[in-house]
């Protein structure tokens, strides 16, 4: 099982130490891999020591796109079946999202996923959506279906679609 966090955490070490998780049977190799699949491997390639820069306390030299794609790649590399994300997305800028959309889009491939979300971009291909309110689930379908019904689900969607259009 797979656990991507809002605000993943990570290690003193290295980039690659941070996405191995300490566990020296996942090779170099499987580590360039990971970071490449989710696009970690862009800004990865740009840094000074490359996976070989340093990280310091929670990540603080990292933008939390940065952090986030570290996260996803530590998650790919040991090939979870099931994938949680838990407000992965929540708090990037659009730019790192839409990189991160392709990379989770990625990820998700043949593995079943349980994603929370409010940013409702990162649901939106689901095969079903729950829609809770105060602890309750009130919908339940595809996106498409629960467009169609105009309820809870398509309220939410057109509000955020509207913030970003402001």
């Amino acid at each position: 099982m797979g656990l991507v966090l809002q605000e993943p955490f990570m290690f003193y070490g290295t980039v690659a130490s941070n996405i191995r998780m300490f566990n020296e049977k996942i090779s170099d190799e499987e580590v360039r891999s990971a970071a490449q699949f989710v696009q970690a491997d862009k800004f990865i390639e740009d840094l000074p020591q490359k996976y070989d820069a340093r990280v310091i306390e929670r990540g603080a030299s990292y933008s939390s796109g940065q952090r986030q794609l570290i996260s996803f790649a530590r998650t790919l590399v040991t090939d979870p079946k099931i994938l949680i994300l838990d407000e992965a997305t929540a708090n990037i800028d659009t730019e790192t999202e839409q990189i991160i959309q392709t990379g989770l889009a990625k990820l998700q491939q043949g593995r079943t996923t349980i994603a929370i979300a409010h940013r409702l971009s990162t649901i939106q291909n689901a095969d079903l959506i729950l829609v809770l309110d105060a602890g309750k689930i009130v919908e339940r379908g595809t996106n498409d279906e629960l467009m169609k019904k105009h309820g809870y689900y398509y309220d939410m969607i057109r509000l955020q679609n509207s913030a970003h259009l402001d």
